[in-house]
């Protein structure tokens, strides 16, 4: 276990003074310290818990972060990127592993990246019990509260994309073979429910920011739920059902103390400058939870700031408010017609080159060239050009809003609440005063909501596939415009689009290079 010990111990050493947060701005009192000998205090443990935090910062950590590759999947955007580009996001937006190298391991960085997060989560929870806590046991079960939330929460996103996935619980040098989806969805469950009987009702506002509290977990229980209840066609998992779930939901709106906020645009920065009002802040009524980031990180493994948005600028030009990039995730024209002029999420979520900034010289530099791009996570310039941050690619400090209020409603409305109809209109009129509100919903009506509601937020793809493979690949086909899809040769149809997607059963391809670590034990998912 040496080789863990000193992994764990740098890894402390490198997240205890490098967030964004005064909660995760701490120092390490005794750097000598062994894993064995290290958890002895409530402040040694508090520690390894900014170590957790700043794990959720590592797993969406570049090009294949999970918001961006969950858009490429979707029919929200294209793979994108430069003209020479090579086969990565076209094999993400086209599901097909032929445009690849038979080795390649697209996802090889960020399925390490989830253990390593998952590894720090474990470890504390093994170590809860050595620390003497003296009259804060309180706080040793907020704490476990907290690990076991950033668990569920990385489990969740390794389980959708790979599905069968080793589910490990404890600190291990063994090859673990892949575990079946419902145990780790059973994991998931078991843990968020700890955390929503165990963390406290009070009201977000008296949580310091980016901390998990009782009504993110309420909230990600029923996000989980809905997805495996859509997918596996199984009314309950881990003890949770339906009920359970709206129940969490209907806490979080009657006793969390969020809401909306009134102007969609002042949710996103780069939206905000464009249109000339005040960014609401990261701080918002509105996020009931988010992944902190902060521009102090570096290239020597200390990664903190938000490193997947540079993925979504514009490429190779700055307008202001727009910082170039690298040009992923150009929006589908068809989304972007979707949106009636009167919704604000139309401005607010889509970069419109003809109507912002019709100069625009680079066009052919992109590889999926629609005209429109990201705006929610799209890196940020002053008036001149020059990006705000000092190192625009590591720099960027936007925190991901992962679970947002309007979320929370639209998915009480789903789960069947007898005020859905009043949720539902409560996310409609932000977005646009002027529609006419709903006299009833269904899932149909909630969904396409939904789409428009969180595009850029990386949830459509997820939404689309909790209602089937054989749906989600049937609506990402007939809304994708396939004559910008490059894959070096002549686009797929809309048919093989959808052909490639039924192959895949909506799930991702597992590195080859941890099967090849694993000595043959990981399995490769079906189509890739």
């Amino acid at each position: 276990m040496k080789r863990y010990r000193i992994l764990f111990i740098a890894l402390i050493a490198m997240t205890a003074f490098s967030s964004c947060s005064d909660f995760l701005t701490t120092d390490l009192t005794d750097p000598k310290k062994t894993n064995e000998s290290y958890y002895q205090t409530p402040e040694d443990a508090y520690t390894a818990l900014v170590g957790c935090y700043n794990g959720l910062d590592l797993i969406w950590n570049g090009a294949t972060a999970f918001p961006v590759a969950s858009e490429v999947f979707s029919d929200n955007s294209l793979g994108g990127t430069g003209a020479s580009d090579g086969y990565g996001y076209q094999m993400l937006d086209e599901f097909n592993k032929s445009i690849s190298p038979s080795d390649v391991s697209i996802f090889g960085t960020t399925w390490k990246n989830y253990y390593q997060a998952i590894y720090r989560c474990n470890v504390l929870l093994g170590k809860l019990d050595q620390v003497s806590w003296g009259d804060s046991t309180s706080v040793k079960t907020q704490y476990e509260s907290e690990a076991k939330f950033i668990r569920a929460f990385c489990y969740f996103d390794m389980v959708r994309l790979w599905e069968k996935v080793p589910l490990v619980t404890t600190p291990t040098l063994d090859n673990v073979p892949q575990a079946s989806a419902d145990s780790t969805y059973t994991l998931i469950m078991n843990d968020l429910r700890y955390a929503v009987d165990h963390l406290p009702s009070n009201d977000y506002t008296s949580v310091p920011s980016g901390r998990v509290t009782k009504w993110a977990a309420e909230s990600l229980l029923a996000r989980v739920y809905l997805f495996y209840s859509g997918y596996y066609g199984k009314s309950s998992i881990g003890g949770e059902t339906a009920q359970t779930a709206l129940a969490a939901v209907e806490d979080v709106i009657a006793n969390s103390g969020h809401s909306l906020v009134s102007d969609y645009t002042t949710l996103w920065p780069a939206a905000s400058l464009a249109k000339g009002v005040t960014y609401a802040g990261e701080d918002n009524p509105e996020v009931v939870f988010s992944i902190k980031y902060s521009s102090t990180g570096d290239y020597n493994g200390n990664i903190t700031g938000n490193t997947w948005m540079v993925m979504e600028g514009i490429r190779e030009e700055s307008h202001f408010p727009y910082q170039y990039g690298w040009g992923a995730c150009t929006v589908d024209p068809k989304l972007y017609n979707t949106f009636s002029a009167d919704d604000s999420r139309r401005f607010a979520s889509i970069i419109n080159i003809s109507e912002e900034f019709p100069d625009y010289s680079k066009a052919d530099k992109n590889r999926e060239y629609t005209g429109y791009f990201m705006k929610k996570y799209s890196p940020i310039c002053d008036s001149t050009g020059t990006s705000v941050v000092t190192d625009f690619q590591i720099g960027q400090y936007q925190d991901y809003f992962a679970i947002r209020y309007s979320d929370v409603l639209l998915m009480a409305a789903e789960l069947g609440s007898p005020n859905a109809v009043s949720y539902y209109n409560q996310v409609l009129e932000r977005a646009n005063p002027s529609a006419s509100p709903a006299t009833s919903v269904n899932e149909d009506v909630i969904m396409a909501q939904r789409r428009l509601e969180f595009v850029g937020e990386g949830i459509r793809y997820w939404d689309l596939l909790r209602q089937g493979v054989d749906k989600a690949a049937k609506t990402i086909a007939d809304n994708t415009s396939v004559s910008y899809l490059d894959n070096g040769g002549t686009p797929p149809s809309a048919s093989q689009l959808e052909a490639n997607i039924k192959a895949t059963n909506g799930f991702q391809q597992i590195p080859n290079d941890q099967i090849t670590l694993s000595s043959g034990t990981l399995k490769q998912n079906a189509g890739w």
